[in-house]
């Protein structure tokens, strides 16, 4: 095996129809700090943390379909987990937030929701 050279994951993308709209929505949920903001793009990180999500403008934009796309939706090609310690509690603030409860939830101790640009986000209870 090769050596590999040190790589360091820094941030997730997601693309939107408005990359300050979703960055205002995730800054409101997270509580994260702005770090870089151009016209199509924007960088939150976690304060104290190398943790990052970044959002860019792209158009046309397709929302992904959570969770059984059709044959021509587009399908999702990741989603974020948060961890929570009340779920209720977390539900609450993600709605106030903007968020949408997803029609579909797989399981008793997680919860799906879209983000305004229709990326799902699970906050979960860890076991």
């Amino acid at each position: 095996m090769t050596d590999i050279p040190r790589l360091r994951f820094s941030t997730v993308v997601l693309d939107a129809p408005d990359a300050h709209e979703l960055a205002a929505f995730y800054r409101r949920l997270l509580g994260w700090e702005t770090r870089v903001e151009e016209p199509d793009w924007v960088l939150l990180r976690a304060p104290g943390t190398g943790t990052a999500l970044s959002f860019q403008t792209v158009s046309p934009y397709t929302a992904p379909v959570w969770p059984q796309p059709g044959p021509d939706d587009q399908r999702m090609m990741l989603h974020l987990d948060f961890e929570v310690e009340d779920l209720e509690e977390a539900e609450a603030h993600a709605l106030s937030a903007g968020a949408r409860l997803a029609d579909f939830q797989p399981q008793e101790d997680t919860r799906v929701y879209l983000d305004p640009a229709g990326h799902p986000f699970c906050l979960w209870i860890a076991t």
